[in-house]
């Protein structure tokens, strides 16, 4: 995969004076929307700051505000028009014909990727609240796969993700299982390596091993 030198460099994640790597995947861990916020939104805003691409999956209750809040944290930034800025509703990116699917999430990272790459090559940052996993979607139950095969996808790319989980809603059964897919995690203000983590090798072979094929 050809990056540009820029895309080598650390990363500011707009929050706390933390830096990192591209190719990073997080797992936020949050108890308040103050905490959401701060970690959602000042990642973006950094992102609006340094011209990057930003892909946004917010709760359906601040989608309608989702952009003003980013734009509040760096009003001296002009506002990104719509290739810059890609706004979705939770059922638009996870599930748009009514079944979760690992592969077609990956695909439609990948389609983003791709246009990315022929309409300029920028960095990437996407960030979803996850709280539309809790409904009964019919495949959701390989939710964790697609967060797994996640870190495939974005190793060696200039894009990081950031999900975002309510500690308070989620049990404490799935935030292990959270734990398990994400190599770095953000939770109490701090950013951690996760010590949880298993290699997507390795966790897709003791899981659902259909999906190893795919990676």
């Amino acid at each position: 995969m050809h990056l540009k030198t820029s895309d080598l460099a650390l990363m500011s994640l707009g929050f706390g004076g933390y830096t990192c790597n591209w190719g990073t995947h997080f797992c936020g861990l949050y108890e308040s929307e103050a905490e959401r916020d701060l970690i959602m939104f000042s990642f973006l805003a950094q992102g609006l700051r340094e011209r990057e691409l930003l892909v946004c999956c917010p709760d359906e209750n601040h989608y309608d505000h989702a952009l003003d809040n980013i734009h509040a944290l760096c009003p001296d930034v002009d506002r990104p028009d719509p290739d810059s800025f890609r706004l979705f509703h939770s059922h638009e990116l996870y599930h748009p014909k009514g079944i979760f699917s690992p592969r077609d999430m990956l695909k439609a990272h990948d389609d983003i990727w791709n246009e990315n790459l022929r309409t300029g090559e920028r960095n990437v940052r996407g960030t979803a609240e996850m709280g539309w996993a809790l409904a009964k979607i019919p495949g959701i139950e390989n939710l964790m796969a697609y967060e797994s095969m996640l870190n495939y996808f974005i190793w060696g790319k200039a894009w990081i993700s950031i999900c975002l989980y309510d500690v308070n809603r989620f049990p404490g059964s799935s935030v292990m299982k959270v734990l398990q897919v994400h190599p770095f995690v953000i939770t109490g203000g701090g950013i951690f390596q996760n010590p949880y983590f298993i290699q997507p090798e390795k966790w897709l072979s003791e899981h659902p091993p259909q999906f190893l094929a795919a990676t």
